[in-house]
C-alpha cells in the first residue's frame, strides 16, 4: 500500500540472502470457492502488510465468501463459470486476465498458506533470479495437513513429472506460487479444475521459463473449513494432463510409451501363440494375426514419436531464435488471449465494481456489495 507522500510500500528490511520487494507492483490473486471460515483472514493479513491489490476470483459460493473479502478490503469478482464445474482453473485465468501489475503472488484461500512467506516467494522475482517460484510444501507439512493418500498421490505425481519432463520441481501441485506478468502471458492455459497447477508447471518447462522452488510450511485446514479437492477422482484428472501435455513437451514418450505397450503385449502374444503350437500343436490364427498388428502398431507409435521429437526441438531452437530477434527489437508485447472476453484490469474492476457491479464481454463479474446469497446451487460443485 502507497504511504503517504506517494512512496512505495517495501517489504522493510529484507531477509539476509532476500531482494527488496516492491509490493505497489505484485497483485494477490486468491482463486474461492467457499472459503468463509478462511478468506477474511488471509485478505487482512495482505492488506496489514502493504498488498493494497488483493483479487478475489470466486465460483459462486454460497457461505457469504465475497461478503467477508469485499469487506477485508479485497476486490472480489465471480468467475463467470459456475459451481465445482466452472473450476479453479478458469478462475485462475480469468484473474490474470484482469491483472495489471508486474508481479503476482497466487495462493488458494483455505489457509493452509502463511502470508508471511510471500517475501521467500517474490524475492527471487525482484532479483531477477526466476521467471515462476514454486511453494514447495514437503518442506515442512504440519500434522493434520496432508493425508498419507494425498502425500502418495503427490509423490506419485511429482516423479511422473520429472520422468515425463525431465525436469524435478519437488511440488508441482503446490498452490502457493509466485511469477511475473510476461512470463504468465507466454503459458497457454486451459484447464478448468485442480489440474492448473500441473498446466503451469508443464508450460513454464515447455517455454523454458527459470523455475525457483522455495520452502514454504503448509499448515493443517481449520476444523470448520471443508476441502474441495477428492484424492482419486482429481489426482486421476491431474495425472491424465500431466500426459496428455507431453503430447507437444515430450512425444517421444507421449507416442514411445503406448508404442513399447503395443510392442510389449505382441511380444508376449507372440510367444503364447508360438509356445503353444509347438508343445501342444494347437494353432492360433486369429491371435497370431492380433500379435502382428500389435507389433506393427507399436512400431509406428515409435518411429511416430522420434519424428515428433524431431519436429519439437526443431520448432523450440526456432523459437529461440526468434525470441532473440525479438529482444533486439523489443516493443510493447500484446495482451494474450487467455480464453475469456473480458480484458478488464483489476483497477478497473475495483473502480466499476460500486456502480454496475457486472464486468463487460461476458467474462467473470464483479459483485454488488450488497449482493444476497440467494443463487440456487449448481448441480456440480466447483473443483
Amino acid at each position: 500500500m502507497a504511504s503517504a507522500g506517494g512512496e512505495k510500500a517495501f517489504c522493510g528490511r529484507p531477509r539476509e540472502g532476500h531482494t527488496m520487494v516492491d509490493r505497489d507492483a505484485v497483485c494477490v490473486l486468491v482463486p474461492t470457492y467457499n472459503e468463509a471460515a478462511t478468506i477474511g483472514d488471509i485478505v487482512r493479513s495482505f492488506r496489514e502488510a502493504g498488498y493494497d491489490r488483493v483479487l478475489v476470483v470466486d465460483g459462486h459460493s454460497t457461505d457469504g465468501t465475497r461478503e467477508l473479502a469485499r469487506e477485508a478490503g479485497a476486490t472480489v469478482v465471480t468467475q463467470s463459470g459456475r459451481g465445482r464445474g466452472a473450476g479453479k482453473g478458469q478462475a485462475v485465468r480469468e484473474g490474470l486476465a484482469m491483472i495489471d501489475r508486474e508481479y503476482v503472488l497466487m495462493l488458494d484461500g483455505d489457509g493452509t498458506y502463511d502470508p508471511e512467506a510471500a517475501d521467500d516467494l517474490l524475492s527471487p522475482l525482484f532479483a531477477g533470479e526466476a521467471d515462476h517460484v514454486v511453494g514447495n510444501r514437503r518442506a515442512d507439512i504440519r500434522p493434520g495437513a496432508m493425508s498419507r493418500l494425498n502425500r502418495f498421490g503427490n509423490w506419485v505425481i511429482n516423479h511422473g513429472f520429472r520422468i515425463i519432463h525431465g525436469q524435478h520441481l519437488t511440488d508441482i501441485l503446490s498452490g502457493y506460487r509466485a511469477f511475473t506478468l510476461e512470463s504468465a502471458r507466454q503459458l497457454t492455459l486451459t484447464e478448468d479444475g485442480f489440474g492448473i497447477e500441473t498446466e503451469m508447471s508443464v508450460e513454464c518447462v515447455k517455454h523454458g521459463q527459470l523455475v525457483r522452488v522455495v520452502p514454504i510450511t503448509y499448515h493443517a485446514r481449520p476444523d470448520d473449513s471443508q476441502t474441495n479437492l477428492h484424492p482419486f477422482r482429481d489426482g486421476a484428472v491431474i495425472l491424465l494432463t500431466l500426459y496428455r501435455m507431453a503430447k507437444t513437451s515430450n512425444p517421444l514418450f507421449y507416442f514411445g510409451s503406448v508404442g513399447a505397450l503395443g510392442i510389449l503385449a505382441g511380444v508376449a502374444l507372440a510367444v503364447y501363440v508360438a509356445a503353444d503350437w509347438f508343445l501342444n500343436s494347437i494353432s492360433h490364427e486369429v491371435l497370431a494375426l492380433g500379435s502382428v498388428f500389435l507389433l506393427l502398431l507399436g512400431v509406428q507409435l515409435l518411429i511416430f514419436g522420434f519424428l515428433s521429437d524431431m519436429i519439437v526441438s526443431l520448432h523450440r531452437e526456432q523459437l529461440q531464435r526468434i525470441d532473440s530477434i525479438r529482444a533486439s527489437v523489443r516493443g510493447d508485447e500484446a495482451v494474450p488471449d487467455w480464453g475469456v472476453a473480458r480484458t478488464e484490469s483489476v483497477a478497473d474492476v475495483a473502480d466499476e465494481a460500486g456502480e454496475s457491479g457486472t464486468a463487460a464481454d461476458g467474462g467473470a463479474t464483479a459483485d454488488p456489495p450488497d449482493e444476497a446469497d440467494d443463487r440456487p446451487q449448481a448441480a456440480s460443485e466447483r473443483e
